[in-house]
């Protein structure tokens, strides 16, 4: 029987060919906590009595969630993983002097690769798929047996292929792409599962596109998603080590047999879509744009960022719709940088310019909005377009509030009209 490229990655790291189902006990490549996670693990980590990280240099925190701290709470909780840090003087711990979103930080810093097995404290861990690793986000106690001893348990996820066909049309990128998949298929229809995004679509596909389409497979209940290793993922690979002197380890490429088992396959004709709104207050309350202009529906709150949608390539897409423009009067924006590589380079091509000038306000890298944690909480009965990655009751702030999640050019576009519209209207 044939393999996935899961299966493959997993059989790598057992030392023997594994399929689905399996339970096996691997090394883990890359360990990734955050400001919020971490505490819990290193408590866990003291308690155990251990005094040395197994796999010292294969462990990273990104201080990412409430950096700047907002309060004294927040504060002292950053204070218990920067201690640790210090103690164990850490290599790869990323704070305010470098910053940024830990799953936009990492591939920038070249410390994943393809083939890598990753796990982090924060669901979306599976961005990291985007470059063909296995990733996926665990609890904190999870973490900390993967701090002392190196490694974890995992059960071989069986992998749904999802075919991309045709060629995306104007203003229509991985977030749509995601969207559409999940409102086919739910927020439960992948539910300790791989997805394997395959098909002609992904050649018109950049990295920043298939980022948000991995980080979002959570949304779905997978396990995981993961992009085969193409012309594009090895320039973006050769850029990291060039730019950082090097990549974290060589990469292990894995493509799947012609022969592998898939439990389901889907297929998405991205030539057909329309950009996707998903409503409140679920992923997969997705509807096509055309609806939501139809509904007439107000915005307060703009939101450009997250680990999902805070490259700089959105930046570009959203600088390019503002240019010359300003947000309505009766509606906020908010710009968050992924990481702080990303808001300078913003500053050196002039995006931030056009975005302040349009009224935008900037934050520094942090998933303090998305999370509903700070910098930018709504009110009562406010709306919110976010290219965010949930719109649960609550995330961002008041219960009585609402998300819409959207690409970054409906944000751009919708806040400069007050409420959703088409971009490619504009």
């Amino acid at each position: 029987m044939g393999q996935t490229m899961t299966e493959k990655i997993f059989s790598e790291h057992a030392g023997r060919e594994v399929h689905a189902g399996e339970i096996v006990r691997v090394d883990i490549d890359m360990i990734i906590g955050n400001d919020i996670t971490t505490p819990i693990s290193i408590r866990a980590f003291e308690e155990s009595g251990a005094e040395k990280l197994a796999r010292p240099d294969n462990f990273c925190i990104v201080m990412d969630h409430y950096i700047p701290a907002k309060d004294i709470a927040s504060a002292n909780q950053a204070k218990i993983s920067r201690d640790f840090a210090y103690k164990h003087d850490l290599k790869y711990f990323f704070d305010e002097k470098d910053m940024g979103i830990e799953h936009a930080l990492l591939p920038e810093k070249g410390l994943v690769v393809p083939g890598d097995v990753i796990i982090g404290a924060d669901s979306h861990t599976c961005t990291h798929g985007a470059l063909g690793a296995f990733s996926t986000g665990m609890g904190s106690t999870d973490l900390s047996f993967g701090m002392i001893t190196g490694g974890n348990w995992f059960k071989v996820p069986e992998t749904i292929k999802v075919e991309l066909t045709g060629i995306p049309g104007e203003h229509i990128y991985g977030k749509d792409i995601i969207l559409e998949l999940i409102r086919q298929i739910g927020v439960d229809g992948a539910l300790y599962k791989a997805i394997e995004f395959t098909g002609e679509a992904i050649q018109h596909l950049g990295m920043a596109d298939r980022f948000s389409i991995a980080n979002m497979v959570i949304e779905a209940g997978a396990k995981n998603g993961i992009f085969a290793v193409d012309d594009i993922t090895l320039a973006y690979l050769e850029e990291r080590k060039e730019i950082n002197g090097g990549l974290r380890a060589e990469p292990k490429i894995h493509v799947s047999d012609a022969d592998a088992e898939y439990c389901q396959v889907i297929t998405i004709d991205t030539g057909a879509l329309s950009p996707v709104v998903a409503y409140p207050f679920l992923p997969s309350n997705g509807k096509p744009i055309e609806q939501a202009v139809a509904d007439d529906l107000k915005v307060d709150q703009v939101m450009i960022g997250s680990c999902t949608n805070g490259r700089i390539e959105d930046l570009r897409i959203a600088a390019e719709i503002m240019k010359g423009k300003r947000v309505a009067r009766h509606t906020r924006m908010i710009v968050t940088p992924a990481t702080q590589k990303i808001l300078l380079q913003a500053q050196h091509e002039g995006l931030m310019d056009i975005l302040i000038e349009a009224g935008a306000v900037v934050s520094n890298p942090t998933c303090g909005a998305c999370l509903g944690g700070y910098m930018g909480i709504l009110g009562d009965g406010e709306r919110c377009v976010a290219t965010t990655n949930r719109n649960f009751v609550g995330r961002m702030g008041a219960r009585t509030s609402e998300i819409y999640l959207a690409n970054s050019a409906v944000a751009a576009a919708s806040a400069i009209a007050g409420k959703i519209v088409d971009p490619r209207d504009l």
